[in-house]
């Protein structure tokens, strides 16, 4: 009896956490990267689906530059 309620409670919180909780979905993630005189450029673009069904896009840009 001892057994089997253990392996209830962990196969419990192995699945029901994550269903509960849920996580974000990456929906479409682009990186782009140009190189000019003064450097390189590279820019992330990221939209994320949340569980609530919502979304949020998000935007990160770097700039490398190198001395002569």
């Amino acid at each position: 009896m001892r057994k089997l309620a253990l392996i209830t409670v962990l196969a419990t919180s192995m699945v029901g956490v994550p269903m509960i909780a849920g996580c974000d979905r990456t929906v479409s993630e682009e990186k782009t990267s140009t190189s000019g005189p003064n450097g390189t450029k590279t820019t992330e673009q990221k939209t994320v689906q949340h569980p609530d069904g919502s979304t949020s896009s998000s935007s990160s840009s770097e700039k490398h530059t190198s001395n002569p």
